[in-house]
């Protein structure tokens, strides 16, 4: 991970423990981001291209591109981390302007500005974000998007988000996609351990300038979601790329939180190759080729995204029988700036057909923080983070990020991160 790693004992802010939450310095999105300095080029290359070898990435050329040169947005799918090292590489010999989340530059502001790196609260709109990406693009740089906002639970894609079709046309630069296959086999979200297969990547012309001028706001969102499509999985076993990792199914229970047999949620269990549920004791087996199996009697789901996406269904019913709610004890750490989280101690969280409702204790005071429906098309949440190991949603507002960990059993990050999606389409289909 070179300069990029994540140093435990440097992520906190002790500074600020006895400090009113309104008297946070807060991060400082308006300094303009520069291109990539030029002496810092040798360097990516050189923490990318030894992942790049090690797993035989192919990266598949559209003969279109040799007609675009910078300025362009190159838009990516989101996967682990070895996609920033692919994308390096499908770049070269080009450097580029990265959009990145604010957790990222803790303890590494000055480095992360001068590799070009702009910083983002994630799921949440800021017109600084598009005044960086337009002095960028000035200068004709590519500035690259991972407009996804966050690794995908199941290597499949996740939602777009609706404003940025209207940004795209607003720019008026070609778009790029570049749509990586295998990164989630590889290392997926919930067992972050590289397995070193072979990968493969597609770098393609999505829209010129004459097509962004014809072409609507709506248009354009519909033509970047298609641009986006793609399923590890599948490909996995179209390639017939197999992992005999021991431990390939370990965490898996993170994403598949419901049991597909007795229906049961947040008993889900996994260790080895294995899946389980500790309510009706059934089991399933991940083969090398990730096909789930059970280990007795019919398989509901043999292929992972389907079982994900029976989950949604079954939040959506909630929805729309407007019977979903959370309510759970949690902790919680701001991150109002670069210098590193506030521990905020325990706290209570609300999420129900309203939205967030999110209430805790610092520095002598109550601090509540809201967010309705309608703010959150998507939210961004981790799986066994850092030093807490355990899993956390990310609740963001223009000034701070709170990172919110359930320390109940009975309660799923993933859960709620579907139930944000389903509540928003909700809301939009049906406001009050």
């Amino acid at each position: 991970m070179g300069i990029f790693s994540n140093n435990v004992m440097g992520l906190y802010n002790q500074k600020l423990d006895d400090v009113a939450i309104e008297d946070f310095p807060r991060y400082d999105f308006a300094t303009r981001i520069e291109p990539q300095v030029r002496w810092l080029l040798p360097l990516a290359r050189a923490l990318s291209y030894p992942d790049v070898w090690k797993h035989k990435v192919k990266i598949h050329r559209d003969p279109r591109l040799k007609n675009i040169k910078p300025p362009y947005l190159l838009i990516c799918n989101h996967n682990s981390f070895t996609d920033f090292k692919v994308m390096t590489a499908a770049i070269f010999p080009r450097r580029a302007n990265y959009v990145v989340a604010l957790d990222a530059f803790i303890g590494r502001e000055w480095i992360m500005r001068k590799v070009g790196c702009i910083a983002k609260r994630k799921f949440v709109n800021d017109v600084q974000i598009i005044r960086q990406t337009q002095y960028l693009l000035n200068k004709n740089q590519i500035v690259v998007y991972y407009p996804e906002a966050r690794y995908s639970l199941i290597g499949t894609p996740s939602e777009l988000p609706e404003s940025f079709g209207k940004m795209v046309k607003h720019l008026k630069v070609p778009v790029v996609s570049l749509v990586m296959h295998g990164h989630h086999i590889d290392e997926p979200n919930w067992n972050q351990k590289s397995r070193g297969i072979p990968l493969e990547a597609e770098i393609k012309l999505v829209l010129d300038k004459p097509e962004l001028a014809q072409l609507s706001a709506e248009e354009i969102d519909t033509r970047l979601a298609e641009a986006m499509q793609y399923d590890d999985f599948a490909w996995q076993r179209e390639n017939g790329i197999e992992v005999h990792a021991t431990d390939r199914a370990e965490g898996l229970h993170r994403v598949l939180y419901q049991c597909a047999r007795c229906k049961t949620e947040y008993r889900m269990m996994s260790s080895g190759t294995q899946l389980h549920c500790e309510a009706c004791g059934a089991g399933w087996e991940l083969s090398p080729l990730g096909v789930l199996q059970a280990l007795e009697g019919e398989t509901a789901f043999s292929h992972p995204p389907d079982w994900y996406e029976w989950q949604r269904q079954n939040v959506r019913a909630e929805v729309e029988a407007g019977t979903y709610g959370l309510e759970c004890e949690v902790l919680i750490d701001s991150l109002p700036n670069s210098d590193g989280f506030v521990q905020m101690g325990k706290g209570k969280l609300l999420h129900d057909m309203n939205g967030f409702v999110l209430k805790g204790h610092h520095a002598g005071q109550d601090f509540e923080v809201r967010r309705d429906v309608i703010e959150n098309y998507a939210i961004h949440i981790e799986y066994n983070y850092i030093d807490k190991k355990l899993d956390c949603v990310d609740i963001s507002t223009i000034d701070d990020t709170y990172f919110v960990y359930p320390t109940t059993r009975d309660a799923s990050v993933t859960k709620i991160s579907l139930a944000v999606e389903e509540l928003y389409k909700h809301n939009k289909k049906n406001p009050t």
